[in-house]
């Protein structure tokens, strides 16, 4: 029997406390950086299966590591945990219903309370299968706060959490099952502020100074750069103030927050400067003054070749997730007209309300570009960097809705979690035990980082918000 499989049958043994754990984080959303409760149950389990606990990675409250083993090589397996907000749904309702016992109005969006229950799951079989053959080898758990519009492994990568790490192995939950071999987009956010004037807009508007018109004035003058970016270049925002709710009152202050997406870091900078000028001219036009706080930003992926293949080879070996005919049965009920799946895959009529395969992938071929972003690029760029997908909710599921929180405690969500499990302890362990993968895996992320280093997004200056 290979490690593989004996990894596998450790890690169903260990899987029921690691799903409670996943509904746990799923009853309790809470957003980025206020990721208190998720983190400390993650810090309990991880200290009960006896790994040594370093809290508050990198200055980050909600950031920690959980370590097991002694020696080298280190590989570090990735979690998550933060939700998203507006997305409350009660669990396997198919109906729009948010949970009437969730009061926060948050959602696990995106299945970040997979993605860290699995991610603990794996490195505590690699720690148990460590200690039971008597190898050497750390194995570091990362829990890794606000990955949703904050990067919160870009201010743990600046901090240095990553500099002694050999190889790096994270998953995200999905609507099919493969490795990824994606290219992803570099991003930067912003709060932008317009103070004006307030005066009575009826009596003497002239003495007004409207802070709501500047910031929908930079609105209007982003939507005509659209025209003028990339067509992978991708810039959203929300209003977080309008100024008020009386419209007889010159707005004396508006805020926005800006994202803004590009293919590379340089790109993605170059952007955020005419997004800048934009709202500059809007404080012009209007005789109100602009303030602009870069909040975080993360990098695209550097994808591993050496570290997919391998990656890949563990996959096909376990094959599938094994789900049965009452998961699909249940995730009918959630199938939506969506044409793609997740990752751009056209979703065929009569294709499985399940992803029931494999996706297999030509390491010759050019990257898929994903026009999302995700922190895990900058870890990417400090060391060897590979991720899996596994099928956790229904083909077409989008992320960040309500449908895929909807899934997220089913059993088809459990088994997912389980599998992508398994995929990562195997592939830990292979780094682990094969000297020449880490070597080769190490020496194509050398060439490619000493052709273009890397190159942080963050600002000057721009340091993780302390605990709210």
């Amino acid at each position: 029997m290979s490690t593989t499989h004996d990894l596998a049958r450790l890690i169903d043994e260990l899987a029921p406390r690691y799903t409670a754990l996943s509904d746990a984080i799923w009853d309790d959303p809470e957003l980025r950086w206020e990721e208190t409760a998720s983190a400390e149950r993650h810090i309990e389990l991880a200290r009960a299966e006896g790994f040594r606990i370093t809290p508050a990675i990198g200055g980050v409250p909600t950031a920690f590591s959980a370590e097991a083993g002694s020696g080298e090589p280190v590989i570090a397996v990735l979690g998550e945990y933060d939700a998203l907000a507006g997305l409350s749904q009660e669990s396997g309702n198919p109906e729009r219903t948010p949970d009437p016992a969730n009061t926060s109005g948050n959602g696990q969006g995106c299945g970040h309370h997979l993605l860290g229950a699995g991610s603990l799951l794996a490195a505590t079989a690699v720690k148990r299968y460590l200690e039971e053959n008597g190898l050497p080898g750390t194995v570091r758990y990362y829990g890794c706060p606000a990955e949703e519009a904050a990067a919160g492994k870009t201010f743990m990568v600046a901090a240095g959490a990553f500099d002694d790490v050999d190889a790096s192995i994270c998953w995200h939950p999905g609507d099919s099952t493969l490795v990824q071999r994606d290219h992803t987009l570099a991003y930067m956010q912003s709060y932008v502020r317009f103070t004006g004037l307030a005066s009575h807009a009826g009596a003497s508007p002239e003495l007004g100074r409207s802070a709501l018109d500047a910031l929908e004035l930079m609105s209007v003058g982003v939507n005509f750069l659209r025209e003028h970016m990339l067509s992978d270049c991708r810039i959203h925002y929300a209003i977080l103030d309008g100024g008020g709710r009386s419209a007889n009152v010159v707005q004396p202050y508006a805020e926005a927050y800006y994202v803004v997406r590009a293919p590379n870091v340089r790109e993605m900078r170059a952007l955020f400067e005419r997004v800048r000028k934009i709202a500059e001219g809007a404080a012009l036009m209007t005789e109100t003054t602009v303030e602009i706080e870069v909040d975080g930003g993360s990098s695209n992926l550097l994808g591993n070749v050496v570290l997919e293949t391998s990656m890949q080879d563990t996959l096909l070996e376990l094959g599938p997730v094994p789900f049965d005919d009452q998961d699909l049965a249940t995730a009918r009920q959630f199938l939506t007209d969506k044409p793609l799946d997740m990752f751009g895959t056209r979703i065929e009529e009569g294709d499985s309300p399940l992803h029931d395969g494999v996706i297999t992938f030509d390491a010759g071929a050019p990257r898929r570009v994903l026009t999302g972003s995700t922190d895990v690029g900058d870890v990417s760029w400090v060391t060897p960097t590979v991720q899996c997908t596994t099928a956790c909710v229904s083909r077409g599921t989008p992320a960040h809705s309500w449908q895929l929180v909807a899934q997220g405690k089913l059993p088809a969500a459990h088994k997912g979690m389980v599998h992508a499990a398994k995929v990562m302890a195997g592939s830990a362990m292979n780094l682990l035990t094969d000297a020449s993968l880490l070597k080769l895996a190490k020496e194509e992320f050398l060439e490619r980082t000493t052709k273009h280093p890397y190159d942080s997004p963050l600002a000057d200056g721009v340091i993780a918000p302390p605990l709210r």
